[in-house]
């Protein structure tokens, strides 16, 4: 179940379908963004989905899910495929530049949903290969 949790919440992603992904989560949520603070609740989770179609189109690709004996904690290894849509505060200006990151999650699993999501990539790599 918690791979299946996992691979639902990524072909969502993939779908750029927010309520899919948002199907797939606890109502209490803890979102930990890379090099950001931690969101917490569906309504932050929802925020953030919101933010990020109008900034990015993103494909995750080359998927490797990990899950414990337990179901109780997770990863994941991608390759995200994106192009910069709108500038984002505070980041390079966004002129349709394409990308290609490599990146991971972990993730807490509760009752067949998420319930801790933590993203990681390196943002210096995605600012060098926005701003060439």
């Amino acid at each position: 179940m918690s791979r299946a949790t996992i691979e639902a919440y990524y072909a969502a992603f993939n779908a750029a379908n927010p309520e899919g992904m948002m199907a797939c989560l606890t109502d209490d949520i803890e979102h930990r963004v890379n090099e950001g603070g931690i969101r917490r609740g569906m309504e932050k989770f929802a925020e953030f989905c919101s933010h990020m179609g109008v900034s990015y189109r993103e494909e995750l690709k080359d998927m490797e899910i990990f899950v414990n004996e337990a179901g109780t904690r997770g990863a994941a290894e991608f390759t995200v495929h994106g192009e910069y849509l709108q500038t984002d505060p505070g980041l390079p200006e966004a002129k349709g530049q394409k990308y290609i990151l490599p990146a991971g999650a972990f993730f807490d699993l509760r009752d067949g949903k998420i319930s801790r999501v933590t993203t990681f990539y390196n943002l210096n790599d995605w600012i060098a290969q926005v701003s060439a």
